[in-house]
């Protein structure tokens, strides 16, 4: 039985799995990075890396069983920082994770009453065209800078990286090899890319161009096998067990609580527009297609990882990469969740694999996804002005909701002050409202 409709999508067993090994390298750094964000809050590291691989499989499992869309489920980068550096900071990661729960579960009676799914469909289609360009300028700056080709300072200050260095070096042949092998169509570019610059990483550190140090770790494992650490202590049990409300106000938590909710639903919204333009998310007259249970999944991943101890889940934007690998059903999302679970015994293995090995396929996808910006129509100000803001905002703020934000707040403006009001959906002027009060806030 073809649970995932593989003929139907015109794709294979090969190539779904292929697809699904590749965003999991790709976005494997997340689930070293966010135990390292959230013990900054307090919460036990080495159980946040369980919570972390715990609530992907069951968030990208739902996705690929409820929607059957090859996309993959992470905490959200950005809304953890938020999680330990503001809301735990001042008030406790309890009340963090608390937070986060009841946001998840809000999230999704949300998803059941098509709120999501209506903004989805509203958004004009040189708005949608933007997201998915703004996204793959995103995910080419991240790639270009977890390789060293560009170095990100204080206030945000960007200069060009050593490009003698490993690095930024084995970067640029990787996507010359990713290139070469694409155009070539050989089955599963991306992933050979990432595995023989991995091989080159380690051939670099035996002759003594990789240095090893503290803050640089070896290419080579020291072990194989790893065993995860209990979830117990750091679990929404925990939290609501130890937390004291006395140390917030009732509207505060109320505050924290919309804050959550606020960046994630227009964080999945936004990938999901952007992936619309490479997956059959909308029909030939743009309306979602499974769109709900998709939002469903992401609501009940972000619930899932509350309860094992972690902030937000929510669609990554390195789903990108399995997409332009040819992933393209619920089977891509399987591969991944296996491969995240057996993470959690073979971890030494799998998080040796340099930031630089899989930047070359950041830096593909992103040219894969920006490919749309050519159906946006530049010749109507009112269309084009909404969209480059858009487009742009999204890398240089680091925030796919900011680029999302002020593309509708100024597509409204734009029409209302040019007198095309019908041209605005009424949902539009609700969002564009939220989203200035998100500004003034």
């Amino acid at each position: 039985m073809d649970i995932f409709k593989l003929k139907k999508n015109n794709t294979s067993v090969l190539t779904e799995i292929y697809a699904g090994i590749t965003v999991f390298m790709t976005v494997a750094y997340i689930l070293v990075i966010n135990p390292e964000i959230l013990s900054g809050a307090g919460m036990d590291k080495n159980a946040v890396f369980t919570a972390t691989i715990l609530a992907s499989v069951i968030g990208t499992l739902c996705m690929a069983f409820f929607s059957n869309y090859p996309f993959v489920l992470v905490p959200g980068m950005g809304i953890n920082i938020y999680f330990a550096q503001t809301v735990a900071k001042v008030y406790g990661w309890e009340i963090a994770l608390c937070a986060v729960f009841i946001e998840g579960v809000i999230f999704i009676l949300i998803s059941l009453i098509n709120v999501r799914e209506t903004i989805f469909n509203i958004v004009p289609k040189n708005l949608k065209y933007a997201v998915a360009a703004g996204i793959g300028l995103f995910i080419t700056f991240t790639g270009l800078r977890n390789s060293g080709f560009i170095v990100v300072g204080e206030n945000f200050a960007v200069s060009f990286g050593n490009i003698k260095d490993v690095g930024p070096c084995l970067t640029g042949i990787g996507i010359i090899i990713i290139g070469v092998m694409s155009y070539y169509k050989v089955k599963g570019a991306m992933l050979w890319g990432i595995l023989i610059i991995y091989a080159m990483g380690i051939g670099c550190e035996l002759i003594g161009w990789y240095e090893v140090s503290d803050k640089v770790p070896s290419l080579i494992p020291k072990e194989i096998v790893s065993f995860p650490s209990s979830v117990g202590n750091v679990s929404v049990v925990k939290a609501f067990e130890s937390v004291k409300f006395d140390g917030i106000s009732l509207f505060d938590f109320f505050i924290v609580i919309i804050s959550f909710l606020f960046v994630d639903l227009f964080a999945t919204v936004a990938a999901f527009i952007g992936f619309s333009e490479k997956v059959s998310i909308a029909d030939e007259n743009g309306k979602a297609q499974r769109i709900r249970r998709a939002i469903l999944a992401d609501a009940v991943g972000t619930v899932a990882g509350a309860a094992v101890g972690t902030s937000s889940i929510t669609t990554c934007v390195e789903s990108a990469a399995g997409i332009v690998q040819g992933g393209k059903t619920g089977l891509t999302s399987v591969t991944a969740a296996v491969l995240f679970f057996l993470a959690l015994f073979f971890s030494p293995v799998f998080f040796s694999i340099p930031s630089f090995a899989t930047a070359p396929v950041l830096i593909i996808a992103g040219l894969s996804m920006t490919d749309s910006v050519v159906k946006i129509d530049f010749s109507d100000f009112t269309e084009s002005i909404p969209a480059f803001l858009t487009i742009i905002v999204m890398p240089f703020s680091g925030s796919i909701v900011n680029g999302l934000m002020l593309g509708i707040l100024s597509y409204v403006i734009l029409k209302v002050l040019t007198g095309r009001k019908k041209d605005v959906n009424i949902i539009m002027y609700i969002v564009a409202f939220l989203f200035f009060i998100r500004l003034l806030l």
